[in-house]
């Protein structure tokens, strides 16, 4: 672990046993390897039940009377439609109309919400939408997430838990007794898969993860995410979407409640709508393995794109790619010459995502 790292999950041990190096994301020592082949991580998710270490995502508690006021001034989504027990996926923009964040925020009743959100300015921009408001912000490393993904995922959960998650429904969450230890289970995910988030404090979550691993769920490295979260079409903030990218380029701009009132980069963001510079696109690439990432994207000798996030589908038998491209070259089946380092290809512009498009297992 390096000395930079300022979070370490409870969980570190179990990924050292396991074979991780703990590198940094977020802050935080997180599993990109593990010894096991990510390729049969990636089939448990697929075929079976797979659980992530998604802990080095930050959750902030935002509780009081001005609680809502500020995650609507905060975020694109009207925060007024959701409920107690409901969550949202949405984007925190920044005072210009561009990407500051991506985030899950979730009521969870009595004037308490939390944000899950990972690498972006969430909470710097939070603080300053809570500024004289009569909220309480509050960081919390000692909650984390193991996100149990998989077809097989809901059998294993409701065997060992109190609450009938079946009933459960898509982005709603239950406070439930795990393993016999409390803990607030969320059916979300970054997997395409049906799925659950465990969000439990450190004191139980080892347990929580053991339980898990003795039932046969196996523990999955971020690099067996990547592929399945590529494949879905689901993006990681800092590589497919940044500052320099509004919501309607990074693909988002299902996020925007527009009729709400105002909210941060609001007017920004409408009168950046039907001028996008570039598209959020999956690409795949005529090549035997994963191609590095950066390469630049060409139509007809112009450079009109780049790739973003790579990775190789064994199970589709592809070199998949999200890219940021122009507008003239994001229509589907458009051909692409693929061009950096020891790559020289071309690539072809898919329907995203490329895995389960009508999106009918995470809504199952």
């Amino acid at each position: 672990m390096t000395e930079e790292l300022s979070r370490t999950s409870a969980l570190a041990s179990r990924h050292i046993a396991l074979g991780s190096g703990l590198e940094d994301w977020n802050g935080m020592g997180t599993a990109w390897t593990y010894d096991s082949d990510p390729n049969d991580e990636h089939d448990a998710v697929r075929d079976a039940v797979g659980m992530f270490d998604m802990s080095p995502l930050k959750k902030v508690f935002v509780r009081g009377s001005d609680a809502l006021a500020v995650l609507d001034h905060l975020t694109t989504r009207d925060m007024s439609k959701i409920a107690p027990g409901q969550a949202a996926y949405l984007s925190v923009l920044t005072d210009d109309g561009t990407m500051g964040d991506d985030a899950i925020v979730s009521n969870n009743g009595n004037s308490e919400w939390m944000i899950a959100h990972g690498s972006g300015d969430t909470m710097a921009l939070l603080e300053a939408s809570a500024e004289g408001k009569d909220v309480e912000v509050q960081f919390s490393d000692d909650l984390h997430d193991i996100s149990v993904q998989g077809p097989k995922a809901l059998q294993v959960l409701n065997a060992n838990c109190d609450v009938d998650l079946g009933a459960l429904k898509y982005f709603h969450h239950t406070p439930a007794n795990l393993f016999g230890h409390p803990c607030r289970i969320s059916r979300t995910g970054y997997s395409g898969e049906r799925g659950y988030e465990v969000f439990a404090d450190a004191s139980v979550v080892g347990d929580v993860w053991d339980k898990l691993a003795e039932k046969g769920v196996m523990p999955c490295s971020f690099t067996a995410l990547d592929k399945v979260r590529i494949e879905a079409g689901l993006l990681f903030y800092g590589y497919d979407m940044t500052t320099d990218q509004t919501p309607w380029e990074a693909g988002l701009g299902f996020t925007i409640s527009s009729s709400k009132g105002d909210f941060r980069g609001k007017q920004a963001a409408m009168n950046a709508k039907g001028n996008e510079k570039i598209n959020n696109v999956c690409v795949v690439v005529d090549h035997p393995d994963m191609v590095n990432g950066e390469e630049t994207l060409t139509l007809n000798g112009e450079a009109v794109g780049a790739v973003n996030s790579p990775c190789y589908s064994h199970r589709m038998g592809k070199s998949l790619a999200l890219a940021h491209v122009s507008p003239k070259a994001a229509a589907e089946g458009t051909v692409l010459q693929v061009s950096g380092g020891d790559i020289e290809t071309t690539a072809t512009v898919a329907k995203m995502p490329i895995y389960d498009s009508q999106k009918s297992k995470t809504h199952a």
